[in-house]
């Protein structure tokens, strides 16, 4: 008898078990489900994000994002970014392009480039007459960023570690600072500003050795100029091949160019 009651217990035990395993699970997962869907229902027209559900299973809330898109509730725009359109006289409303690559950019997955990169510095008061956009992955879902956009890909996974402003001053070196509207002596100044504000020069001189061999130059050069005193300044000369010179563009002028390997010929100033 004693044996037979063990037995039966432990089949008992083994079954209350199992209910609350598997049935928990699922009624939480209903009620994250019903969370989502009330809470996107009363947002009304929105972009959406797994971080705007925080406390909930990241798993659970995708699950129910993905069946609000299967039900036309939802658009997906990218992994992890859905939004909800509303309806006009001329059908769905689109999200607005300035909002979702501000959303990209917020996530560190892109930058601005080019013009953008230089009107954010201070170096021209133009607008860019299309999106122009840097990222360190190999491209960018044309929904985020528009489909006009100019996209450079494969920038360094160390920009992540960057905001804006910063992978904006890169970019800017990447390309001689030829996008100034400013005189090269004026645009000269403005970079050694840049980097004179605090903590600047040393997160720039933390990813430099993942630049190509014209931005480690001008950051050593730029950096030995204003008197920085970094071991990495050593290590980035040491990396320049001793035979190669770099054109600096308008950053041509920095007093000891010549010792990082510039060109010889100075860009003329602008009238």
């Amino acid at each position: 008898m004693i044996s037979f009651f063990a037995t039966k217990l432990d089949i008992c035990r083994r079954e209350v078990d199992t209910v609350y395993v598997i049935a928990f699970p699922k009624t939480r997962r209903r009620g994250a489900a019903d969370f989502v869907r009330r809470r996107v229902e009363r947002g009304g027209e929105r972009l959406w994000r797994f971080e705007d559900f925080g406390g909930l299973p990241v798993a659970a809330v995708a699950q129910a994002l993905s069946r609000m898109v299967r039900g036309g509730q939802l658009e997906r725009l990218s992994k992890g970014i859905y939004y909800r359109p509303r309806q006009t006289r001329f059908g769905k409303s689109r999200p607005n392009p300035a909002a979702i690559r501000g959303l990209a950019s917020a996530r560190r997955t892109c930058f601005p480039a080019g013009v953008a990169a230089a009107n954010l510095l201070g170096f021209t008061t133009q607008n860019p007459s299309r999106a122009e956009l840097a990222t360190s992955r190999l491209s960018l879902p044309r929904k985020l960023v528009g489909a006009d956009a100019v996209i450079h890909a494969r920038r360094p996974e160390a920009w992540a570690r960057l905001d804006q402003a910063d992978a904006a001053l890169l970019d800017f070196l990447r390309r001689g600072g030829r996008t100034s509207e400013l005189s090269p002596t004026d645009t000269l100044d403005r970079v050694l500003k840049l980097l004179s504000e605090p903590g600047r020069l040393e997160r720039l001189l933390k990813v430099a050795d993942t630049e190509p061999p014209r931005v480690r130059a001008l950051l050593g050069a730029l950096s030995e100029h204003l008197g920085s005193t970094s071991q990495r300044i050593g290590r980035l000369q040491a990396s320049l091949n001793p035979l190669s010179r770099f054109d600096f563009g308008l950053l041509a002028g920095i007093p000891n160019a010549r010792a990082w390997h510039a060109k010889e010929s100075r860009p003329k100033e602008r009238r």
